[in-house]
């Protein structure tokens, strides 16, 4: 089984062996392996094609210029314009050529799990999970909020507290996890509809305001000085706008031919992204003398209506919501998925990879992450959400770390995308996010410190928690096969040992 599914077989750029797109790959993926899964669901079709997975990547960086404002009123136009510009080469890139070349070399379900647990072991990427995990679900929290949140300018009743607005977010919530149930094929094109629709009345008002655009806006800076909490406000602006582009990597094993559709795929949704935040901004930057303090959430929706006329601005507000949907049908795939490759892994138990009968999709595991996002909804999680956003910060340094040392351990590794860089540039590449995430976490405040080594605590106690249950026979888990086992000498043959692992 070792030659099936190893590094032998998978081979490298100069292993002399086959460099079928469709050959399998190494280690700790085998069960989420090129045919995804396979142990559990064979012959199982591909839910995603390259369109539906432009537009997932989209949903889950971005979907739409909504919630960019911030960002002009915390540094003013000039700054805003010069992230939204810079800010993708230094953060968004690396990070997305991280994602393709490790998602065509282990094109499995699990993604950064699997990357992290193939570097460092099950601990790392039992804690990789929990961050990403807990990041994910407490973060889909704001969207059915969000939705209740323009429910209320129709009606009061949905506004402040209440049962009617409880019931709202319950509705909205159950709602779009039952959507998210019905299979990825689904949630994918129903993202293109909602992408297409949420993105359109920005390229109308970005047309209107062509002629009217004064460049000289464009240059002015804050008004005063920036404190500490302007720059908080900017960073975190970007910094929320323009990451995520790894959570694709868990539905792996859901794409159809991922070697070759994973780089265009993340090259479209990272065009698409950028253009989708600098049209508006450059339109309504360019040619709105407005207060600096008036750039708040939602201020969108009224330069498009100053911009245009009403009916464009009920657009957008009517686009927010459907962004907002987009948004929670692919942080829910993510999550959902991600458990699935966690369980495939044996680092949760199985029950947690059954996938419905009817649609494919891990119901379970969609349940769960459903009862958690509920949960959350409920809290006052403004400090829940920041630290959230800081255990992302600390799982993205440690899938930086498994990229390196995976490209250093198996330099033979089949990798059907390759990032074009030697060691040295790669290490480079991942140092420069590496320090803005260390500059992020740093600028946090202390209840953000404090709730993110609970919710760490959490995760040590989770991973031991489950080898008791495991080592007790109380709930079944996947055996996997590991390749940790490989030395240097091995690596540098494109070969490893192979040492068993329940």
């Amino acid at each position: 089984m070792a030659t099936d599914i190893g590094e032998v077989a998978g081979g490298g750029d100069d292993g002399g062996v086959s460099r079928d797109p469709a050959s399998p790959r190494v280690g700790m993926a085998s069960l989420a392996g090129e045919n995804g899964n396979q142990k559990s669901t064979p012959g199982r079709k591909k839910q995603l094609s390259l369109i539906p997975l432009i537009f997932m990547i989209f949903f889950e960086v971005s979907g739409g210029p909504y919630g960019e404002e911030p960002a002009v009123q915390a540094g003013g136009p000039l700054l805003a314009i010069i992230g939204f510009l810079v800010f993708p080469f230094i953060w968004s890139i690396p990070e997305a050529l991280v994602t393709a070349e490790l998602s065509t070399a282990y094109p499995g379900n699990g993604g950064y799990v699997v990357w992290v647990t193939e570097a460092f072991g099950p601990f790392p990427g039992s804690m990789m999970g929990n961050w990403k995990y807990l990041s994910g679900v407490i973060n889909n929290a704001a969207y059915p909020v969000l939705c209740s949140d323009y429910l209320s300018r129709i009606s009061p009743r949905f506004g402040t507290g209440g049962g009617w607005r409880d019931g709202a977010i319950i509705g909205f919530t159950l709602a779009l996890s039952f959507l998210n149930y019905t299979g990825l094929a689904v949630v994918g094109w129903a993202t293109v509809a909602l992408g297409a629709v949420a993105l359109a009345p920005f390229m109308v008002m970005g047309a209107v305001a062509l002629p009217k655009i004064q460049p000289r806006k464009w240059l002015r800076r804050t008004e005063g000085r920036m404190g500490r909490s302007d720059w908080n406000l900017y960073f975190n602006t970007l910094f929320w706008n323009l990451n995520y582009w790894d959570n694709v990597s868990t539905m792996a094993g859901e794409v159809e031919r991922p070697q070759r559709t994973f780089p265009p795929a993340l090259l479209g949704a990272g065009l698409m992204t950028c253009v989708g935040y600098l049209v508006p901004l450059f339109a309504a930057t360019g040619t709105l003398d407005v207060p600096q303090e008036d750039w708040s959430d939602g201020f969108l929706a009224d330069a498009a209506g100053m911009i245009v006329g009403r009916w464009l601005k009920i657009w957008v507000e009517v686009g927010a919501v459907l962004s907002a949907v987009g948004l929670y049908e692919a942080q829910l795939s993510t999550c959902a998925f991600q458990l699935l490759g966690m369980a495939d892994l044996g680092l949760l138990p199985r029950v947690l990879a059954v996938r419905s009968t009817w649609f494919g999709t891990p119901w379970l595991a969609i349940l769960g992450s459903t009862a958690v996002t509920l949960a959350v909804s409920f809290m006052s999680f403004n400090d829940i959400i920041a630290s959230a956003n800081f255990l992302y910060g600390l799982s993205m340094l440690l899938e930086f770390a498994a990229f390196i040392w995976l490209r250093r351990r198996r330099p033979l590794l089949k990798r059907p995308f390759r990032v074009p860089m030697k060691l040295p540039a790669l290490t480079v590449m991942c140092l420069v996010p590496s320090g803005f995430l260390f500059f992020v976490m740093i600028i946090g405040s202390w209840p953000i410190y404090a709730i993110s080594a609970g919710l760490t605590a959490l995760g040590v106690a989770v991973y031991y928690g489950m080898g008791i249950i495991k080592a007790r026979g109380w709930m079944e888990f996947s055996k996997v096969e590991s390749h940790q086992g490989e030395d240097e000498e091995g690596a540098n043959r494109g070969k490893g040992s192979v040492a068993g692992r329940v």
